[in-house]
């Protein structure tokens, strides 16, 4: 069946190409150390807490591209290994739908819902 995902496998591939070079622009607008800002009216302790807010929230989406990189690899992954379409966890085949929507789906939606009612039980 891995024969009829064709497509599939094509717009993985384009969504790796899109979130490297997504990754790539986020990493070179990094500011440096020397990109401080001299004279703030609102004083050093804001200025730090604002460069500090910033950090933070481009850490976070640094982390969110990296794990749909990481999701979208896992996919290409199993192409290569013949199991794209099929359940990590218990091995049957996601419904096709589910991949079309969601081509990086690595779970069918009974282990999805597993995973998620375990998770909030914690």
């Amino acid at each position: 069946m891995v024969g009829g995902y064709s497509l599939l496998r094509s717009r993985l591939d384009s969504e790796h190409k899109r979130i490297t070079e997504e990754l790539k622009q986020l990493l070179a607008s990094a500011p440096t150390g020397d990109d401080r800002r001299e004279g703030s009216p609102f004083g050093k302790r804001e200025e730090e807490a604002t460069e500090s807010f910033e950090l933070e929230k481009r850490l976070a989406l640094e982390k969110q591209i990296r794990d749909r990189l990481a999701e979208v690899e896992h996919a290409l992954r199993k192409f290569e290994d013949g199991t794209y379409g099929l359940c990590d966890k218990c091995g049957q085949r996601i419904d096709p739908a589910r991949m079309e929507a969601l081509p990086e789906a690595s779970l069918c939606l009974n282990c999805k819902a597993l995973l998620a009612k375990n998770a909030k039980g914690k």
